[in-house]
């Protein structure tokens, strides 16, 4: 028997009520499988990968003529460090329903090994092949050109896809699409970078330092401007409820990724040393398309707050947020305001509940207007449930 003072703790599949609201009996979930099918796909591919470029390193130093293995240390050493900095800036762009930490190192990851060991195979067995029938300038343009972007953007690629169909709930739409997309292709380009340095490393440090400045400096987001496209096709895919969208989407977007890269990579192959003539007009173009895209992302970050607020504002009519706490779930800077205020930890999960509620919505809404079923309805009435329950907690915390 209880002592008077305190409380049972809620049963497994249960919300625990609170005064004034109805208990929420939780369905088992019915993605699990679908999400552990995914994870162990995911392990699998990241252990192979990992396999492979191990393979493939160790070829690399024994096959070298000179210290590759030093090399490539410094290549780490040239390549990882800036990752601090670039990993940084999506998640400071995307601040309205910033994705789990999980799941954005699970995309890197991927991005680091799977894609990165699968397509070296690919790209080696093309070069070596087309090299052998045609001579090594042309196995070397095929490998670049045809070879590399349709190899390494379908890699990366299905890293995307495997949040937009194993983890749904983790994917709203576009702007969750470049986000994955930018962590993975960011994690691809560091480990390529790697190999990129270690090259230049051997021919001596203004060769290095050249390098680290088109790659690390000028050209560190190309990689996910590339891979964006996909992601882009894949967040269509979501926000649609057409059969045709959902369809056409990822792959237009696939084949725009492999066209961009294709692009990039082709005219210096082609052109060798005389790329220098056009090199500098090049590499401003390709700036200015960093630059529109980034422009892209911000204006989808700002509608993506727009839907929340959106579909936000019947809660407040419904009594079951204040206008106060709708301004912090739709402000860009709520979780930093937490984060330095007394809200704290407790009020970041607030913000994210309120934003998944909204989110939750939108999809529903769609879905009931193409007269399709969504997963988001289920988890309405356990999210306004958990507000309530953070709603208690924050008050409980407010300093008088």
């Amino acid at each position: 028997m209880l002592a008077p003072h305190l409380t049972p703790l809620p049963q497994p599949g249960h919300v625990h009520p609170l005064p004034g609201y109805p208990a929420v009996v939780r369905k088992p979930d019915p993605d699990r499988r679908r999400r552990l099918a995914g994870l162990w796909l995911w392990a699998m591919g990241i252990l192979a990968g990992a396999v492979l470029n191990v393979v493939f390193a160790l070829l690399g130093v024994l096959g070298a003529e000179g210290d590759m293995l030093g090399a490539m240390v410094v290549g780490a050493l040239f390549a990882f460090p800036p990752l601090a900095i670039y990993l940084f800036v999506p998640t400071i762009i995307d601040r309205f329903d910033p994705e789990p930490w999980w799941c954005l190192l699970m995309a890197f990851l991927w991005g680091a090994l799977a894609a990165t060991g699968f397509s070296i195979v690919i790209n080696t067995v093309v070069h070596a092949g087309v090299a052998a029938s045609f001579g090594a300038p042309m196995g070397e343009l095929v490998s670049a050109s045809i070879s590399a972007p349709f190899a390494e953007e379908l890699w990366k690629g299905l890293g995307v896809f495997g949040f937009f169909y194993f983890l749904r709930r983790e994917f709203d739409g576009i702007v969750d699409g470049i986000i994955y997309a930018t962590f993975c292709a960011l994690g691809f380009a560091a480990v390529e970078n790697v190999l990129y340095y270690a090259r230049a490393a051997m021919q001596g440090s203004d060769v290095l330092a050249g390098t680290f400045v088109l790659r690390g400096v000028f050209t560190p987001w190309l990689h996910p401007l590339f891979t964006s496209m996909t992601g882009i096709g894949f967040g269509l895919a979501r926000e649609s409820s057409r059969t045709w969208v959902r369809i056409a989407a990822p792959i237009g977007g696939y084949l725009l990724g492999v066209a961009l890269h294709a692009v990039w990579n082709f005219l210096p192959t082609a052109l060798g040393r005389a790329m220098g003539e056009v090199f500098i007009p090049w590499l401003l173009l390709w700036l200015c398309f960093v630059a529109a895209f980034f422009g892209i992302i911000v204006a989808l970050v700002i509608r993506k707050g727009w839907v929340i607020r959106d579909h936000l504002r019947d809660e407040v009519a419904l009594g079951m947020l204040t206008q106060d706490e709708l301004e912090l779930v739709c402000s860009p800077i709520g979780r930093l305001r937490c984060t330095l205020g007394w809200r704290g930890a407790t009020g970041r999960s607030f913000i994210r509940a309120g934003a998944r509620l909204a989110l939750s919505k939108w999809h529903t809404a769609r879905a009931m207007r193409g007269n399709n079923r969504t997963l988001s309805a289920d988890f309405i009435a356990p999210l306004r449930q958990e507000i309530a329950q953070l709603r208690q907690a924050l008050l409980a915390r407010a300093p008088r």
